[in-house]
């Protein structure tokens, strides 16, 4: 448990600096239309059932900073019904290996599939779940992204309910064949994301945000057991993050850049479309100068008050003109404007929290 601890206070330091880094490129959240089945979904992690062969695949992953090409090739498909949203993974790789058998232990210290959650798309109070090829969980609820102080990270927090499976593509932990892959199958019950006793969160015709990711190491052999890879010093090499919408920076805990998953109430073969709204191409403006304030502070030490001193405005997007206000308090700042394409106004708190009125 002191481990757990000390580890998540590093991962909190380490990255409240990363979070704030800026990709160098423009990031477009990946999209996908999940359709609602009827048939019933047995987590065996084989994808055996009709509606899993007529659901449709997602983008190939891509590096999470978005500009190199994975070396195996993963993807997803999704399903939803009243009481669970449905996800199946296939995963190449040549060497299927795990080590990990407890239960919320440090997942990604194998080859590991994440899922990331956010509901209402604030950044705020959402939920990351990993599993290895040997079906061990690790689920977490974060109250704040990391890059935020007095963040907490509620190790304990178990998805009640949960269902997963995998199925090993050749033969687990042999190093003697060359195996095809696995493939995760999950069934995670709408209850257990719920912020309220009643709370009705089973998100028909609503879109969350939501990403994966899959953390691969380089590996090593001692007497046919594997393990990560170490280069001459003794250190760990680096592991590679494959994503499905990269965020362009190395750090999976940057919510307003995950992808949009559309929960279509049409059956199977029906066709439907999701559009990303214009308010959150207003938010993803936002969020821009939400860095941009966090970084003239790391260069001034102090908190910038008018929003020319950290952007050009106004902003344009599809046409209409934004012009973001900028306000300082005594515990804080927001930035807010009125979207001219809702007329409501959208803000981002000092803590990176998203309020819509």
């Amino acid at each position: 448990m002191n481990f757990r601890f000390n580890f998540l206070s590093i991962i909190l330091i380490g990255t409240a600096v990363m979070g704030c880094a800026q990709s160098k490129m423009e990031i477009v959240p990946q999209t996908y239309v999940a359709v609602k089945t009827s048939e019933t979904i047995e987590i065996d992690g084989i994808a055996k059932e009709d509606a899993w062969k007529k659901a449709e695949w997602t983008n190939d992953f891509i590096d999470i900073e978005g500009d190199k090409t994975p070396t195996y090739q993963t993807r997803v498909k999704m399903l939803w019904d009243e009481n669970y949203f449905y996800i199946f993974a296939d995963i190449k790789e040549p060497h299927v290996w795990g080590t990990l058998k407890q239960r919320d232990t440090i997942i990604f210290y194998n080859n590991d599939f994440e899922i990331f959650i956010d509901p209402d798309g604030d950044t705020h109070n959402y939920y990351e779940l990993e599993i290895n090829a040997l079906n061990t969980v690790w689920d977490l609820f974060l109250g704040k992204p990391y890059r935020e102080i007095n963040n907490a990270v509620l190790n304990d927090w178990n998805c009640t309910g949960l269902k997963s499976a995998v199925h090993v593509k050749g033969t687990l932990n042999n190093s003697k064949d060359t195996d095809e892959g696995w493939t995760m199958e999950m069934a995670i019950p709408f209850k257990a994301l719920r912020m309220g006793f009643n709370q009705n969160n089973v998100p028909k015709d609503q879109f969350w945000r939501v990403n994966f990711s899959r953390v691969n190491w380089n590996f090593e052999l001692n007497r046919g057991t594997y393990s990560r890879k170490k280069d001459h010093t003794g250190k760990f090499l680096p592991e590679y993050n494959w994503v499905w919408s990269p965020t362009g920076v190395i750090n999976m805990h940057v919510p307003e850049l995950w992808g949009y998953v559309y929960f279509s109430s049409k059956d199977i073969g029906q066709e439907d479309t999701f559009v990303i709204p214009n308010d959150e191409k207003v938010k993803w403006e936002l969020y821009k100068l939400y860095r941009a304030q966090k970084a003239y502070y790391e260069i001034h030490d102090n908190w910038a008050t008018s929003v020319d001193l950290i952007a050009k405005t106004p902003i344009l997007i599809d046409g209409k003109t934004i012009s973001p206000n900028l306000e300082n308090y005594h515990l804080g700042w927001t930035i807010s404007v009125k979207s001219p394409f809702s007329d409501k106004v959208l803000f981002i708190k000092e803590d990176g929290k998203f309020i819509e009125q």
